[in-house]
């Protein structure tokens, strides 16, 4: 596995329910993790919502089922319903990572941050913008220098790029990409924002 050794591995998967927890707090907090001072946010959560509600409304009643099923051997039922919870609170840190861990973008340090989950945070210096458009795509095809981050099966918001910036997978593996798409709640408000930023007026 190139980009990281088998030590590594379970370390990552740690980390990984390490932050999938903490999101569950922050999003009990009601608070967001990055925010610059004098950035703004911009959420994509709104259009996975539903499906993840449906997710883990399957897994608890999958778990009632598996109680029901079970009740005749109870170490089974024990362990079976360890992982049933797990299962639920993993599918709702999901989601609690994707509120908490929004786009930012910050004029003062004249970058667009932007992030899907724990799983990708992409720092994109303003300059190094050719364009910023909405632009509603559906189907994506993998191509070499190019990063699609769909929520819902949907990017919303395609960056092109005069210089390419660095994307680090969850297992380590680095590459350079020159066209990012991404979904945000509101694209036209961000790539305002964007567009206002890059010419540097403030933004609200």
């Amino acid at each position: 596995m190139r980009g990281t050794g088998l030590v590594a591995v379970p370390y990552l998967l740690v980390r990984h329910e390490l932050r999938l927890l903490a999101s569950l707090w922050l999003w009990a907090a009601r608070r967001t993790d990055g925010a610059a001072r004098g950035g703004t946010v911009f959420g994509y959560a709104r259009g996975q919502g539903a499906m993840m509600g449906g997710f883990a409304f399957v897994c608890v009643v999958e778990s009632v089922m598996m109680s029901v099923l079970l009740r005749d051997w109870p170490a089974v039922h024990h362990v079976v319903l360890v992982l049933d919870v797990y299962t639920v609170v993993i599918v709702v840190g999901l989601h609690a990572a994707s509120v908490v861990r929004p786009h930012v973008l910050d004029p003062d340090a004249r970058t667009l941050r932007i992030r899907r989950a724990i799983h990708v945070d992409v720092r994109i210096p303003l300059e190094r913008i050719a364009s910023v458009r909405r632009e509603l795509r559906t189907t994506h095809e993998p191509r070499d220098g190019e990063l699609d981050l769909a929520v819902g099966s949907q990017t919303s918001v395609t960056v092109e790029l005069a210089e390419p910036v660095t994307h680090v997978s969850f297992f380590g593996r680095r590459r350079q990409v020159r066209v990012v798409r991404f979904h945000a709640d509101d694209p036209g408000a961000l790539v305002r924002a964007v567009e206002r930023a890059r010419a540097g007026d403030a933004v609200p």
